[in-house]
């Protein structure tokens, strides 16, 4: 089976966040389910430094006005198309905003771009190969049903659209309509017209054959007004067409016995050299050495992943006795009040913003556990990345958290099935309860440890969630001309 990933970010390429993370790791895992998936992404700077010298395999005379390029390359296993449009991709900043950190103006035609070059592929504009099926990720590749749904294989080739996070849409003015290579009828509610906008995800939830998302309780809760973000209606009506399918993670990228980023390696029989990185870590961010427990966030500085909550309890889990060390960026607001706490609590409290991969390791590998108090999270990877290294998941109880993570009330912890702390409700007195939950916990050195080994036991890898994609891959091929 032959399928078409189009994604604006891929690891190990390039990546902002969890997608990234995503579309690396499930083409690698379905190879073991006897489908072979080629992944679209766009040729940023990064992209093209790290491809090196690429194979073109087809030209666009005029894509959005302008010729482009499409390069073949494998990469650490992955079997890539880049989209090398440098009139589009070619720019200082990141994938989606200018050094400044201002949404670049024309994304709309940058990602429509991308979709509209998946859509081409998908109608066979490679001689030697086309998909079976057509998986798109997030907004910026939401125009790909879209497409296909005005092109000859609007029936012959099935689509998917997989919702990372529906808190992100791609709505843009009316205006930028004209623009889209998109027949008149196509700005309608049946299509991309979304209260008099443009909405590219309402477009892709519209027209593709399938919807997923990333983990069975978010597409649950992208149901309701709270979570649907506008949505709602739209997948409610769709719902017997929407499915949730947890993600996992490279276990191979996330394998403390022989990750190199740490100090020392370890598996789940030698849990006590955790020591050596705890130590490692704690020097790195300037904290005290002690025998409290060591905290650590890893996250988006943002309201969504309930940072503004961690602000309020930072003053508790100091005078308990704990120490924390934070990794992000995000709002200016709140790094301003992490700083700020920080500085209250030298050596107790400390922070170092941006995005760093190695060090996310290293946390993962030092610290006694991670503080994800998210007021939604659609899967959510950190807390996966803990459990596989020991790292104590304290979450909110929503979404892919929810899912992943086994609460430590009293029968989770006689049974020994206890993996992480649950907080609920998700404010910062529900937070206060989890973490002072968390500190009982690690006053007994053999309950810790058995929540610790009990979450490296846990299966995060893709294997059972390559084989639902899989699943969902071959119900739709049996149902192709629907």
């Amino acid at each position: 089976m032959k399928v078409l990933s189009v994604a604006s970010e891929v690891y190990p390429l390039i990546k902002t966040g969890g997608l990234a993370d995503v579309a690396g790791a499930l083409p690698l895992a379905l190879k073991r389910h006897g489908i072979a998936m080629r992944t679209l992404l766009p040729g940023y700077p990064a992209v093209m430094r790290k491809i090196g010298e690429a194979r073109q395999i087809a030209t666009f005379d005029t894509l959005f006005g302008n010729p482009a390029g499409l390069l073949a390359v494998e990469h650490e296993g992955l079997d890539l198309l880049v989209l090398d449009a440098p009139w589009l991709y070619d720019r200082e900043g990141g994938p989606y905003v200018d050094a400044a950190g201002r949404d670049y103006p024309d994304n709309f035609r940058r990602f429509a771009a991308l979709s509209l070059a998946a859509s081409e592929i998908a109608n066979g504009k490679l001689a030697d190969w086309r998909p079976d099926i057509v998986h798109a990720h997030d907004w910026q590749a939401a125009l790909t049903p879209v497409y296909m749904r005005f092109s000859p294989v609007a029936h012959s080739v099935p689509s998917i659209m997989t919702v990372h996070n529906i808190a992100f849409q791609g709505q843009f003015g009316a205006d930028i309509f004209p623009e889209l290579a998109l027949p008149p009828e196509a700005f309608s509610m049946e299509f991309v017209e979304y209260y008099g906008d443009v909405g590219l995800l309402k477009g892709g939830l519209r027209t593709a054959h399938a919807i997923t998302t990333v983990s069975p309780s978010y597409a649950q809760e992208i149901l309701t007004p709270e979570f649907g973000m506008g949505l709602e209606g739209l997948l409610q009506a769709r719902g017997d067409d929407l499915v949730g399918i947890v993600n996992g993670i490279d276990t191979v990228v996330w394998n403390p016995a022989t990750d190199s980023f740490l100090a020392r390696s370890f598996d789940a029989a030698t849990l006590k050299t955790r020591i050596e990185n705890k130590t490692a870590l704690a020097a790195e961010f300037g904290l005290e050495a002690g025998d409290g427990p060591l905290f650590c966030v890893i996250s988006r500085l943002t309201w969504q992943k309930g940072m503004d909550l961690l602000v309020e309890v930072i003053p508790e889990i100091v005078a308990s006795g704990g120490r924390l060390a934070i990794l992000g960026s995000g709002d200016p607001g709140l790094e301003t009040a992490l700083f700020a706490a920080a500085g209250r609590h030298p050596g107790r409290v400390a922070i170092t913003t941006g995005y760093n991969e190695p060090l996310s390791h290293r946390m993962q590998a030092g610290a006694d556990a991670i503080i994800i108090p998210s007021r939604f999270e659609p899967c959510g990877l950190t807390q996966l990345y803990g459990l596989r290294y020991g790292c104590v998941p304290i979450v909110g109880r929503t979404g892919g958290l929810a899912d992943t993570v086994i609460d430590a009330n009293e029968a989770a912890l006689l049974a020994g099935v206890a993996t992480g702390f649950q907080l609920a409700p998700i404010t910062a007195d529900g937070l206060r309860m989890a973490l002072r939950r968390a500190f009982r916990a690690y006053a007994d050195p053999a309950v810790w440890g058995r929540i610790q080994a009990q979450g490296m036991k846990s299966d995060v890898s893709w294997d059972r969630s390559a084989g639902d994609y899989a699943a969902l891959y071959a119900r739709l091929l049996s149902k192709k001309g629907l």
